[in-house]
């Protein structure tokens, strides 16, 4: 046992058997911990992993050795990417809109891997989830929102209650497994990085003190010296709002975006840094890479102008900015959530078509569109021609802005009321 008072042995009792639970586990730091921790309160730990596209084999096969090693009841990786491109990718691109206009929510396999963990836990007939969130940061809202959404369930944080006693939490954490003769890795990075299908987030080091980020923070996109001279240029294909083809060639969604992520970041596309309103109420500043996020999104928004009507284009931003609130905030499940999806469904039912995509490097357009549901009026053309006539136009415009002419009839140029 340590004789560090900063780091005592256990500051909680250790109860009685307590029976089976599944432990969203990651094989990191803090995920580590919880297995030890659970099974000395009297849990059968069941872990899982839900692989969300931010690790090859080697780190699947690193992270199942890890679960082994800790001695876990059971174990079981999932493959989250078809569930990350139909329960979040498909509507995130509909919507079209990043949180605070910008962040494209990179966080939202949390939801993922909570479901990937109740599954589980409804295999196993237990009600007890575990996770591995500080008591400081939003995913802790997500992961228990996402839980108790989703039926009766008990939830344990262990890193929740250990931050109860101890400011010098991490330490603790390693300790307490150096103690039972668990290694762990010696890991100085200057960042806090989280990768998935989705892209990568960092923050930390300078980025946490408002200064511009160090080269230390990159991730997946090229710096502006080493962007290919040739331009890129490809075409995706929508169905029903979903892009389904890669120039030409079917393909899955995971493997769309993860080819679109490989093709995207030489060029350095997606990559921003922004300051957001976290949902404990914290300013959180980030740097971000989503190249293939990007891609679809400049991509959709080029078709859906071209096809929706003026009175779509105006109202759906709106709605969508209220989807990506709750979604950033933890309410995945709120049947608001659900009622604004089925309005962003039914406003994708013309959202068929080709959309051809070209960067010289840094950011993405859409160079041209293609689809029978263009609204283009046959007879004429914006700025160049009309099948109305001088007489009509006058007369529109006399009864468009009737209401402002009247104001300025009435009241004068002054507008003061006198």
């Amino acid at each position: 046992m340590s004789t560090d008072p900063a780091i005592p042995h256990s500051p909680f009792p250790i109860p009685g058997p307590s029976g089976d639970i599944v432990l969203a586990f990651s094989g990191g730091l803090d995920t580590s911990f919880c297995v030890p921790y659970l099974k000395e309160r009297g849990w059968n730990v069941h872990t899982v992993f839900a692989d969300t596209g931010g690790v090859d084999a080697a780190e699947r096969a690193a992270i199942e050795a890890r679960a082994a090693e800790l001695g876990v009841a059971s174990h079981l990786t999932i493959d989250g990417g078809p569930a990350i491109w139909d329960g979040f990718v498909k509507p995130f691109v509909w919507a079209g809109e990043g949180y605070q206009g910008q962040y494209p929510l990179l966080v939202s396999d949390r939801y993922l891997i909570v479901d990937a963990a109740l599954a589980r836990a409804r295999d196993l007939g237990t009600n007890a989830i575990a996770h591995g969130c500080t008591g400081m940061g939003n995913d802790q809202v997500r992961f228990d929102l996402a839980v108790k959404a989703s039926g009766d369930y008990r939830i344990v944080a262990p890193i929740r209650e250990i931050q109860k006693e101890h400011t010098r939490t991490r330490e603790y954490e390693q300790a307490y497994l150096e103690e039972r003769g668990y290694g762990v890795q010696a890991k100085q990075k200057a960042y806090t990085i989280n990768e998935n299908l989705l892209g990568i987030t960092m923050s930390g080091g300078e980025i946490d003190r408002w200064e511009a980020p160090g080269e230390g923070a990159r991730g997946w996109c090229a710096p502006r010296a080493e962007w290919p001279e040739a331009p890129l240029r490809i075409a995706l294909r929508f169905v029903g709002g979903e892009a389904v083809a890669l120039d030409g060639e079917a393909i899955s969604g995971p493997q769309l975006l993860a080819h679109l992520n490989g093709l995207f970041a030489q060029y350095g596309v997606g990559r921003g840094m922004y300051t957001g309103d976290t949902t404990i109420g914290l300013k959180g500043r980030i740097v971000y890479e989503a190249p293939g996020l990007a891609a679809l999104l400049v991509a959709h928004r080029a078709l859906e102008e071209a096809v929706l009507s003026k009175q779509q284009n105006r109202f759906k931003p709106d709605l969508a900015r209220k989807w990506v609130e709750l979604v950033y905030e933890g309410f995945f499940h709120d049947p608001l959530k659900t009622d604004l999806e089925a309005f962003l469904a039914s406003s994708q039912r013309m959202v068929n078509g080709e959309v051809v995509l070209e960067t010289h490097g840094g950011r993405v357009e859409a160079v041209a569109v293609r689809s029978p549901h263009i609204l283009n009026a046959a007879g004429a053309t914006y700025a160049q021609s009309a099948d109305w006539g001088v007489e009509e136009a006058e007369g529109f415009i006399k009864l468009f802005g009737m209401s402002s002419t009247l104001w300025a009839g009435i009241n004068g140029k002054s507008g003061n009321g006198e």
